[in-house]
């Protein structure tokens, strides 16, 4: 029975670019888990502090202040490469600074504690992964292991890869990848108990990345036809584009340039996503913020018209996506008998507007929560893969696709598509190949992703190397490739000689985005060393707190006349000499250790204890 399990239910985790939500299948259904503020989503955002870190909404807090050590966008990093052109453009927006590390390796770098941190996108996702863990163990009051994490439908092997190993470093065993259009799909069929065949086309926004998916939903079965999407598109390009906008203006009107200002650039774009949203309900709103940069104030009234106008190329080209979807999926946009909305950025009206001129003014599907519906499916997944909840879910049936081609480099790097995008997978495919010249003894194979026709404009995967091949003229020895995509939709790429049977299997290195498994484990540990600094510093809080709040108290007692009277004068010199002592001990020593400020505590009590 689901009640009687005493270990903690595998949870499903929506790690979003700008917001995380967690779900679980619990008491017959699922529940979203509120965090410690009681709010139902988590900003995936980290800060670190002079003496703490912290993860979620303190953390977002911190953006407009503190924003050289406030780390967002992880998602935006996470299994790319430093050189790539989308990574450059957000390095210019962001605060905080992002080098190159060994194999084009972008890391974060941060100050805290008064020294020099580097981190990678995984360590930062698996902080927020980890603040995920601990929602819902506090929630469950179990220690929770198992999760089912959702990445946009559209990403790579290498960022699929790096998200698996986030969780790893976070303490997580992640027991499935799925695409969050396929998550939302599966909260929406849950929802309305569907019996007939529908096509039901996902239209996923976020903070940072869009999906668009194609399935056919039927009782418990799901079945993506196809999907289409941008890594790289989402809220926080809106935000961009009226930061943008604010910067020029500033600079149109005083004749100074913020952009070097980050305090200044952290407030502004605080102040601009505010405005986007109130946009989204109003058709006015202005952006004011005082002593911008150079003690001048900055005021802009920003109207809906205006926003859309600043975005117009970006709506249009999340249109543009969904054509492809249907087409791809060879199915006619009168044929789609549901659309769902899924994302924060999807509440913004021209994006509705603009669809449903698409889909002849189709109504659109707001039943599920653009918020949460993500998490929810994943929760579904997670109980249906470990045997939890009633039969409905366990009957589940979830087919998926590859987004994206992938296939080797041939001769003139030409890509050669072993796995064509939007095949179901899991999969597996074989191919033999010759050799290309006399006495070759071996083949390098270099696997790519992506759809272009030469291997230069896709993404590199990695490359290995087959050796012991027996010499002989060009064309006679073969080796046979095997592409397999698991239901993760990761790839395992074997090459076999055939004369001699010997094989080898691609590992995906760091030289291509897939980190070891020692440098997991480092990475694991100093999850850990994290994970109890943070509690050290809420012991040492609570110290400082209760030792304070002590001196508050006496001081109020010796002063009541009351008590006053029933003291003897020398007796009540003391004490009052010693409160003083340490109030001002504690002024000059904010930062001392735990057991100092508790052996401070003890001596006033046992102080005020000898009065009476």
């Amino acid at each position: 029975m689901e009640g009687e399990r005493k270990e903690a239910p595998a949870i499903g985790i929506d790690l979003g670019t700008t917001y995380s939500c967690v779900a679980v299948w619990n008491h017959s259904r699922v529940e979203i888990i509120p965090n410690e503020q009681g709010n139902r989503t988590t900003p995936s955002t980290v800060a670190f502090l002079d003496a703490e870190r912290l993860v979620g909404d303190g953390a977002k807090n911190q953006i407009a202040m503190n924003p050289a050590n406030t780390i967002f966008d992880a998602k935006r990093l996470i299994g790319r490469r430093y050189s790539d052109s989308n990574v450059q453009d957000d390095m210019k927006l962001w605060p905080f600074k992002v080098i190159r590390a060994a194999f084009d390796t972008p890391k974060i770098v941060i100050s805290y504690k008064g020294q020099t941190k580097e981190f990678l996108a995984e360590e930062i996702s698996a902080m927020i992964l980890g603040k995920m863990k601990e929602t819902a163990g506090a929630y469950l009051s179990k220690v929770v292991k198992d999760a089912v994490v959702t990445v946009p439908a559209y990403f790579n092997d290498s960022q699929r890869q790096a998200t698996k190993d986030a969780g790893t470093i976070a303490g997580l065993n992640i027991i499935r990848v799925i695409s969050e259009p396929t998550a939302a799909a599966i909260a929406y069929g849950l929802a309305n108990n569907i019996t007939r065949k529908m096509n039901v086309l996902v239209f996923d926004l976020g903070g940072g990345t869009f999906d668009v998916s194609l399935l056919t939903v039927k009782g418990g079965t799901f079945k993506v036809e196809a999907v289409a999407g941008d890594t790289h598109l989402g809220g926080e390009d809106f935000d961009n584009c009226m930061v943008n906008h604010c910067v020029k203006v500033f600079k149109r009107r005083s004749n100074k340039d913020l952009t070097g200002n980050l305090k200044a650039l952290g407030r502004l774009r605080v102040a601009c996503e505010k405005a986007k949203r109130i946009l989204s309900s109003t058709t006015e709103t202005s952006i004011d913020i005082d002593f911008l940069h150079d003690g001048i104030d900055f005021s802009l009234k920003f109207t809906r018209a205006k926003f859309e106008e600043l975005n117009m190329d970006l709506f249009n080209k999340c249109i543009q996506i969904v054509e492809t979807c249907l087409n791809d999926a060879k199915i006619e946009k009168s044929n789609v008998d549901e659309i769902i909305l899924v994302g924060g950025s999807t509440r913004i009206p021209k994006v509705q507007s603009l669809l449903q001129e698409l889909f002849d003014s189709k109504e659109l599907c707001k039943s599920v929560n653009p918020d949460e519906a993500v998490a929810y499916g994943a929760a579904v997944m997670a109980a249906n893969l470990s045997g939890e909840g009633h039969m409905s879910v366990r009957d589940l049936c979830f087919l998926d696709v590859t987004p994206l081609s992938l296939g080797v480099e041939t001769i003139g790097r030409v890509m050669h598509v072993m796995i064509p995008r939007n095949t179901p997978i899991p999969t597996k495919v074989t191919k033999v190949y010759f050799t290309t010249e006399d006495n070759q003894t071996f083949i390098n194979i270099k696997v790519y992703q992506g759809e272009r026709a030469r291997t230069t404009d896709n993404h590199f995967l990695g490359m290995f190397r087959i050796s012991g091949i027996p010499p002989a003229l060009k064309g006679v020895s073969k080796v046979k490739e095997c592409f397999e995509i698991d239901a993760d939709g990761i790839l395992t790429v074997t090459a076999e000689i055939l004369s001699t049977g010997m094989t080898k299997k691609l590992v995906i290195s760091n030289a291509n985005g897939r980190l070891s498994k020692e440098a997991i484990e480092k990475m694991l540990k100093d999850g850990e060393s994290y994970k109890l600094d943070d509690q050290e510093y809420m012991k040492q809080a609570e110290a400082f707190n209760a030792l304070k709040e002590l001196i508050y108290t006496m001081k109020n007692k010796i002063n009541d006349k009351d008590i006053r009277k029933l003291l003897h004068p020398d007796h009540l010199k003391k004490v009052k000499d010693t409160i003083a002592d340490t109030a001002q001990w504690l002024e000059g020593n904010q930062g001392a250790a735990v057991d100092e400020l508790q052996g401070k505590k003890v001596t006033l009590e046992l102080d005020w204890m000898s009065l009476i």
